[in-house]
């Protein structure tokens, strides 16, 4: 499926957030991957998974929906 390597690791696309963000990254993969949290100066960034490899045969790509503050 996609760009999966053998250690069970995968790059996907980041839309949206941050420009200081990269606009892909290496995340451990499973089945289950639907959520992405980004811990990110005071706070973290979100992304939801909008496009699976599944459909695309591509890189899964996640695209940003909020960012919460580090809790104190």
């Amino acid at each position: 499926m996609g760009n999966h390597s053998e250690d069970n690791t995968v790059v996907v696309t980041l839309e949206g957030g941050p420009a200081t963000l990269p606009q892909t990254m290496t995340v451990e993969w499973s089945k289950d991957l639907c959520k992405i949290k980004l811990p990110h100066g005071n706070g973290y960034e979100h992304y939801e998974l909008v496009e699976p490899t599944a459909t695309t045969g591509s890189r899964p790509v996640f695209r940003w929906t909020t960012r919460t503050k580090i809790a104190e």
